[in-house]
């Protein structure tokens, strides 16, 4: 028999599309204090009208508390404006879904700051003995 007549539901392709679609379609905003609602989901930075980072506010994290962190990350560093950060962000109810949010988002545009060390954990940031991240590097810390 042929395999032409199988029928495998992928949820994880039917959920990623959904999301995509509904991220895309939310509005994109300036990366200000009190521009997202203490809730959990996803979200992503844009610079120059491409994503630059993406990632979740879960458990004890809220996008307004995650969107907050970043645009104090951004301020006073050399070669970049914070005017020029924007983000969107979509609420997500279910910790399993935001997880899977994040992946989709991170896979889908592969943003150029993921793994630089930007995020909240950053490796090696402020720590002894550790060296500057690569974001550390190329945005330093304004004078």
């Amino acid at each position: 028999m042929c395999d032409q007549h199988e029928f495998q539901f992928e949820f994880d392709k039917a959920y990623n599309h959904q999301l995509i679609e509904k991220f895309e379609a939310s509005p994109e905003h300036l990366l200000e204090p009190g521009v997202a609602p203490r809730l959990k989901g996803v979200y992503a930075l844009y610079r120059n009208g491409r994503i630059v980072y993406a990632g979740k506010a879960l458990g004890s994290t809220t996008l307004a508390g995650r969107l907050g962190d970043h645009n104090r990350k951004v301020s006073g560093r050399k070669g970049i404006d914070p005017a020029e950060v924007t983000c969107r962000f979509v609420i997500i109810g279910g910790d399993w879904f935001v997880r899977a949010a994040e992946d989709a988002l991170i896979q889908h545009y592969q943003p150029e700051w993921q793994g630089s060390g930007f995020g909240r954990h950053a490796p090696g940031g402020g720590r002894p003995g550790k060296h500057p991240s690569k974001w550390e590097t190329q945005y330093p810390l304004a004078d």
